[in-house]
């Protein structure tokens, strides 16, 4: 019986290295993956939420921390206070080949539901524009406009629109202000 096992676990080996040699190629990131490595590091953020038209916005602190990971996905871990309580955040983006888009996902500690993103890279302007879907604080789902413009290459603001008025505006609903520190010295 312990031979007969022993044998198994050779071929079993010799199938898997097999197939690691001669099996399809695994895929590598691509230029578009390249953006998304410049958001890696540790950011400080300034939140603020316009709760009103025309009214002064609320505003906290909070930190954003990113990595990669395998060289396709961003994944962000967001920590600030909103609304008087704490708040934090994951999320996930990267490029989608089919779509020909960046695309991404967000769960918070706000909300029940996941949150999905998708949008577009403007290189002359250094700004993503897109769209986020799901729910809002009161659990209906929403489809709102977002834009992430890089000032320079340590500091990017992030803007959220709300629905569009009677006039056709869309109010500024969120923003924040990133700066990237100053990465640690080696060890």
């Amino acid at each position: 019986m312990k031979i007969m096992r022993a044998v198994v676990v050779l071929l079993l080996g010799a199938a898997v290295a097999a197939w690691a040699q001669e099996g399809p190629p695994l895929p590598k990131p691509g230029p578009e993956h390249e953006l998304l490595k410049q958001s890696v590091g540790v950011w400080d953020a300034t939140v603020e939420m316009f709760m009103a038209p025309g009214a002064a916005p609320t505003v906290s602190k909070g930190t954003e921390t990113n990595r990669i990971l395998g060289g396709f996905w961003l994944v962000s871990h967001f920590q600030s206070e909103l609304m008087g309580q704490p708040f934090e955040g994951v999320g996930t983006s990267g490029w989608d080949p089919l779509k020909k888009k960046y695309v991404g996902t967000w769960v918070d500690s706000m909300s029940p539901g996941m949150s999905a993103m998708e949008s577009t890279w403007d290189p002359a302007t250094k700004t993503s524009t897109g769209w986020i879907e799901g729910p809002d604080l009161s659990g209906k789902v929403t489809k709102t406009r977002e834009t992430e413009e890089w000032k320079d290459a340590d500091t990017r603001v992030f803007t959220m629109y709300g629905p569009a008025g009677a006039d056709g505006k869309e109010p500024v609903a969120m923003r924040i202000s990133y700066k990237r520190r100053p990465a640690a010295p080696p060890k």
